[in-house]
């Protein structure tokens, strides 16, 4: 339906549509006067399309501009109320329409990422006949919703969210336009500025908007009296709305990746950006929590102990006192985490020692690091050449703990930030150390007993 076709009573959305691409508002790259759709659809050859974008970026009125210019049969479907037996039948009887008057079939499958794997597949062999010409839209990435096998036979587009002028072009258009307002609304610049920023790129919904604006203002049609409406007048009409936010989509992957990345490189303003738009938009707190613990320790690391300690509390508050009182406290962990010395050399440590482990070959326990509870593992080695590192005055001993074929192998490299520095100058007196007393042999407590300064015992 255009929005020359579209009834009075229709949503304002509906009638705005546009009835041609070059009504359309936006999309440039891909519809634009050099776009790769429009030169699909200026050259007669149509294939199978996706379209991926955001609610409101024009999925389904280009789906109908394209089904317009390739003089094809339209027939619009949504995959959460249609079943496969139903598309079976539209996908036969498209067939012998091609055969009998070679008229192309446009297949149009709103939300298709609904469909479950054998429902894919099914539409696989009238695409690859080219019995029907398929476009699907999805809000979902198509990487990890739709079948590769029908990736492969489709083209892949994506649509951007429109940017603050283009949907204010979009409102200027609905308020003047006969179909639209017809000039009984009138918005400061402000007002209108303000309108298009709460509609967050989604076309439909900043006209569904302006409509909810223009029913509450109740200027009647045919009065000849026009309502002018300033950004307080649109701020008391619209109640907040949440945005943009699912919980289970794709978005919440972006948005959570957005604010650990914000915290790794120490943007503060970012971060707390990030965690505002999960809050808002209804993300579970203790899942926040939870990944904020994660990065304390994968990218704050030792540079900062408290750094764990500090998200672990904000999770405790988070969860004794809920929501919004709890959300302060995320809020305190995102800055400390932020702004705290990184490091991800545990982290590093972490994956070298399970790579090492996964590479198999784990050679046993090294003798003087078993426990020999019974007169037989005493006879047979097991504590063998075992120090009490306590017993001796530098509190460290030189005995090997790493397997033989292992031995020097360093997991742990601690970094120069933070507290890490520190525990850098800690592990090279011991290693110092060791190297000493490794290298004349000594490695009883009495001999363990070291008065040199450069002893990992003394004060550090």
């Amino acid at each position: 339906m255009s929005g020359a076709s579209a009834g009075p009573d229709s949503p304002l959305a509906d009638r705005m549509r546009p009835s041609c691409l070059q009504d359309v508002v936006g999309q440039e790259e891909i519809i634009g006067p050099h776009g790769p759709l429009r030169a699909l659809i200026s050259g007669g050859v149509l294939p199978s399309l996706l379209l991926w974008g955001p609610p409101g970026c024009g999925k389904t009125t280009l789906a109908r501009l394209v089904a317009h210019h390739a003089d094809a049969t339209f027939m619009e479907f949504s995959a959460v109320s249609v079943g496969s037996r139903e598309l079976k039948a539209v996908m036969a009887e498209a067939a012998k329409l091609k055969r009998a008057a070679g008229r192309r079939t446009i297949l149009f499958l709103d939300e298709i990422h609904r469909f479950n794997k054998a429902q894919q597949d099914a539409l696989l062999p009238w695409v690859e006949r080219g019995d029907v010409i398929l476009i699907g839209a999805t809000t979902e990435n198509p990487s990890f919703e739709i079948n590769s096998a029908l990736i492969s036979r489709t083209r892949l587009f994506i649509l951007k969210p429109l940017d603050t002028p283009a949907v204010e072009q979009l409102l200027r258009r609905a308020l003047a336009a006969p179909q639209g307002l017809n000039g009984r609304l009138e918005l400061t610049p402000d007002a209108l500025a303000v309108l298009a920023a709460m509609s967050e790129g989604d076309a439909r919904h900043a006209l569904g908007l302006l409509e909810t604006v223009a029913m509450v203002a109740d200027s009647p049609p045919g009065t000849g009296s026009t309502a002018v409406l300033d950004v307080q007048d649109v701020e008391k009409i619209i109640a907040a709305r949440a945005p943009r936010y699912d919980k289970a989509g794709e978005e919440h992957f972006n948005i959570i990746s957005a604010l650990h990345k914000s915290l790794r490189n120490s943007d503060t303003q970012a971060g707390l950006y990030w965690l505002g738009r999960m809050l808002e938009g209804g993300e579970d707190p203790l899942y926040i929590a939870r990944r904020l613990v994660r990065f304390a320790s994968e990218d704050v690391g030792l540079a900062d102990p408290q750094a764990l300690v500090q998200a672990v509390a904000a999770r405790d508050a988070a969860h004794f006192l809920g929501r919004p009182e709890g959300d302060l406290a995320l809020a305190q962990a995102v800055v400390y985490l932020a702004l705290s010395p990184k490091s991800n050399a545990l982290y590093t440590a972490h994956k070298a020692v399970a790579g090492e482990v996964a590479r198999g070959g784990n050679p046993p326990v090294p003798a003087q690091l078993r426990n020999a509870p019974t007169a037989l593992m005493k006879q047979v080695g097991y504590g063998k050449g075992y120090v009490y590192a306590h017993d001796t005055t530098a509190g460290i001993t030189a005995m090997t703990c790493l397997p033989d074929n292992l031995a020097g192998t360093e997991f742990y490299r601690p970094g120069p930030r933070g507290f890490e520095a520190e525990l850098s100058e800690r592990l090279a007196k011991i290693r110092r150390w060791q190297q000493r007393h490794l290298a004349t042999g000594n490695d009883s407590p009495a001999d363990a007993a070291d008065t040199n300064d450069d002893s990992p015992g003394g004060s550090t």
